[in-house]
Formats: structure tokens, C-alpha cells, sequence
């Protein structure tokens, strides 16, 4: 356990003095102050558990420096010394927050008995804080467990019900484009407003495809493949993939990469995926010609992948809220909602921690830190994917 910081404040400093000896033979080191002001100015320097305060004291008396305390300290206990004429001092201090007070001539054995009470009550006020946060942090991890279970319901529908029907409207799609190309229909009234709805019901069954996919992507278990991946490649690889939309908006792309960091072992599938996730996102928040910086970097036994972008940014009170299933900035019809939720399971699979800094109208930064040597997510504490509800979704999944 910590010492107790005491801080004694008496300006009768024969007294003070002889009382600090005494404590510190007991255990218990102060600091001292002979003025309330001089108490102030130590508390502003180091923090106090405890502060032994005397009440008369000439310039600030003890329950003014009391209320400062209480003000700007409220979590530092403090117990008042008290003449017995002046007892109702002590009373009134107890109505200011004081923890108690004592009457001079003070028992050393119930100044130290007061002294541990008050450090007894500090500590017990730190844990039930600490309680309250471990509370919030289960309750926040529960929500989230329940909509990864709603979202496991509904992948498991969707596949179901809605991937099927999707294969007959293409396949039916595919049929009147081929009809449209016959010599015989070549003359046919409005035959190109007829390709533009063919066009639109095609468009509509990819966008529908790429939602599937990415329902479906979040709740399977998809082994890690893991072999040596050369990092600099793999985020060459992904901007060509790209390079068609980076060159429409004209965004230009800066790389700058560690030599120390070019190489992992992980799966070079899902990193790409992660990679296209995260470069797509950066190149449709970009205005034209705006800039694109990918960093790869040494980070501890691992490496730190930032992608960083001069968009317009996210709003502070979505930064919480962006990696959640079906939560998208983006106007309606342009995003699934599912493209972060979907890298982070992918990054905390690989065994790392994908994290956001962003402010409106000055980008947004994503970080992705990744182990040199793949580890489960089990091993680094990412939340597990044998959950029984998860493996039954995963199981109905894979059925036809």
C-alpha cells in the first residue's frame, strides 16, 4: 500500500514540529505548512491524502483554507485541530466537509486512529469509483454483445432469404440484356431507357451482393493463413486496385515507409482487405485533390500502419460510434454501414488494435497496430470468437 501524504498546517510551530516527529516514529512522514496560504501552495505543488489542519491561524483561518480545499481538492480529507473554546469551529468544519476535527491538546493515538480513518474512507472512494467504471465498461461490452448477436440473427437471414431471391432477379437481369442484344429487338421504342433500368436493377443486386458479403464476412470464421507479407507491396497492390477512383477525384498519395517495417507474418488476404477498407474510406472523404498519407512504422514488437486523410473529418460525438454495425457517415445509398466493423473484427483477429483520431474539417487518422509474429485474438485480449451464440450463427451460416 501507498504511504498516506499528510500535510500538518499549524502556525504554532513548536507544536507542529513535535507532532510531525511523533508521526513520522508512527509511520507517517508530513509535509508542514505554518500558514493556510503556505497549505495551498504546497497542495497546488503535490497532491495530499490528508490534511491536519489548524483552525486559528492568523491571515486565512482553517475553515476558509477548508472550503478551498474542498473546492479545489474534493477528494483530499481533512481533519481540523480545535481549541476547546472553540469547538463549534470544528462543527461548523464537519458542515464544510471536513472529516472530523479534534480539540487541543490532541492524544497522538487518536490523531493517527483519525489520520487512517480518513485514508480508509479515500481509498474506499477510489475502489467504488473504480467498481462504477468496470460496471459502465461491462454494460457498454454487453450492448455491444447483443447487437453483434442481432447481427448475427440477421446474417444468418439474409442468407437465407435474401441471396437467393438475388441470384433469380440477376439471373432474370442477365436474360433481357441478352434480349435487348437480339437483331430483333434493335428498333424496340425506349431501348435505351430499357438498358439504364437493367443497368440500375444490375447496380442494385451488386450493392445488395457487397452487403451479404460483408454481413456474412463479420460472423464466419475465417482462418489466418499466415505466411511472411510484405507490407510495402500489399499497400502497393491495394492503391492499383484503387487507382481508377484515386485519379477521378485526383487525390494524391504519400507513402513514406520504415524499412524496418515492411515485413510481418499474417494473413495477407484479410490485411488486404483491411487495406482496401480503410484506402476506400480515405479516398471518398477526400476532396479533390486532396492528399492521402499511408505510414508504415516500428511500434514496440510490432508495427504501426497509419492511413491519414485531409477530409472533412468526423464529428467527435461519432468517433465512438464508427466502428459499430450499421452506423455510416456516408449519404444514404453510399455506404453499407459495415465496412469498419468489418476491418476491426479483421485487425483484432490478427491480433491487433485499430484506433481513430479525427476532428471536423481536418481529416481523419486510422492506426492500425499489428504484431510482427501473428497471435489469435484470444491471446491479445480481443473479445473472443467461440462465443456459443457466435459459433451457432457461424454454423447456420454455412448452410445452404
Amino acid at each position: 500500500m501507498d504511504p498516506i501524504r499528510l500535510l500538518l498546517v499549524d502556525d504554532e510551530a513548536d507544536f507542529r514540529r513535535a507532532i510531525a516527529r511523533r508521526l513520522t516514529k508512527r509511520g507517517i512522514t508530513p509535509a508542514e505548512a505554518a500558514t493556510g496560504e503556505e497549505c495551498l501552495r504546497l497542495l497546488a505543488e503535490q497532491p495530499m491524502d490528508v490534511v491536519v489542519l489548524d483552525v486559528k491561524m492568523p491571515g486565512m483561518n482553517g475553515i476558509e483554507v477548508l472550503g478551498r480545499i474542498k473546492e479545489k481538492y474534493p477528494e483530499t480529507e481533512v481533519i481540523l485541530l480545535t481549541g476547546h473554546a472553540t469547538t463549534p469551529d470544528g462543527v461548523a468544519g464537519i458542515k464544510s466537509g471536513a472529516f472530523d476535527y479534534l480539540t487541543k491538546p490532541i492524544e497522538l493515538e487518536q490523531l493517527v486512529s483519525k489520520i487512517h480513518q480518513a485514508h480508509d474512507k479515500i481509498l474506499r472512494a477510489a475502489e467504488k469509483k473504480r467498481e462504477a467504471a468496470y460496471r459502465a465498461r461491462m454494460e457498454q461490452q454487453m450492448i455491444a454483445t447483443e447487437r453483434l448477436a442481432s447481427l448475427g440473427t440477421l446474417a444468418t437471414g439474409v442468407a437465407h432469404e435474401i441471396n437467393n431471391p438475388l441470384a433469380i432477379i440477376k439471373e432474370s437481369a442477365g436474360w433481357m440484356r441478352l434480349i435487348l442484344k437480339n437483331p430483333q429487338m434493335a428498333d424496340i421504342p425506349r431501348r435505351e431507357d430499357l438498358e439504364k433500368a437493367i443497368g440500375k436493377i444490375e447496380n442494385a443486386i451488386e450493392r445488395a451482393r457487397r452487403i451479404t458479403h460483408q454481413l456474412l464476412g463479420s460472423v464466419q470464421r475465417q482462418e489466418a493463413a499466415v505466411v511472411e507479407v510484405h507490407l510495402p507491396s500489399l499497400v502497393a497492390e491495394t492503391l492499383e486496385l484503387l487507382h481508377r477512383e484515386i485519379a477521378n477525384r485526383n487525390v494524391s498519395v504519400q507513402r513514406e515507409i520504415a524499412p524496418e517495417a515492411e515485413t510481418i507474418w499474417s494473413d495477407p488476404y484479410q490485411l488486404r482487405q483491411v487495406l482496401i477498407n480503410l484506402l476506400s474510406n480515405a479516398v471518398q472523404a477526400s476532396a479533390d485533390e486532396g492528399r492521402i498519407d499511408v505510414r508504415l512504422q516500428a511500434h514496440g514488437e510490432g508495427v504501426a500502419l497509419e492511413i491519414a486523410d485531409t477530409g472533412k473529418g468526423i464529428p467527435k460525438e461519432n468517433l465512438d460510434k464508427i466502428f459499430e454495425p450499421f452506423f455510416s457517415t456516408k449519404p444514404p445509398g453510399e455506404g453499407t454501414g459495415l465496412g469498419l466493423f468489418v476491418t476491426r473484427g479483421i485487425v483484432e483477429k490478427l491480433g491487433g488494435r485499430i484506433t481513430v483520431e479525427s476532428r471536423l474539417g481536418a481529416g481523419a487518422r486510422f492506426r492500425v497496430v499489428l504484431p510482427k509474429r501473428h497471435i489469435s485474438a484470444a491471446d491479445n485480449g480481443a473479445p473472443s470468437g467461440g462465443d456459443d451464440w457466435l459459433d451457432q450463427i457461424r454454423h447456420l451460416a454455412k448452410e445452404p
